[in-house]
C-alpha cells in the first residue's frame, strides 16, 4: 500500500528513487596538508597517560590478573615514540623538497 505522504513516482536522485543524486559542483576537493606529526603525538601522549594510570594502579591490576596491561601501554608509548621521530622525519624531508 502506497504511502499517501510520497509521491507515486519519486524524482531522479531523490532519497526514494535509489540512485545517486548529480554532483552539483564540479570543483576538485584538495587534499588535507596533514603530515601525521599531530596524529602520532595524540596517540603517543595517550598512551603515556595510560601507562602513568597504570603504574599509579599496579597492585589493584596484578590482584585481578591485569598487569601485562602496563606493558601494553608502555609498547604504546614507546612505538609512538619512534612513530613521531619517523613522521617528524618525513615532514621535514616534505618540507624540504617544497611539498
Amino acid at each position: 500500500m502506497p504511502d499517501a505522504d510520497l509521491p507515486e513516482t519519486a524524482p531522479v536522485g531523490s532519497a526514494t528513487s535509489g540512485e545517486a543524486a548529480p554532483l552539483t559542483s564540479t570543483t576538485e576537493l584538495e587534499p588535507l596538508d596533514v603530515d601525521g606529526v599531530g596524529a602520532i603525538l595524540f596517540g603517543t601522549i595517550a598512551w603515556t597517560v595510560a601507562l602513568v594510570l597504570c603504574l599509579l594502579l599496579r597492585d589493584r591490576l596484578a590482584a585481578d590478573g591485569r598487569s601485562w596491561f602496563t606493558w601494553v601501554c608502555l609498547a604504546g608509548a614507546l612505538l609512538g615514540l619512534a612513530g613521531l621521530w619517523f613522521v617528524r622525519r618525513r615532514a621535514a624531508v616534505y618540507r624540504a623538497a617544497g611539498h
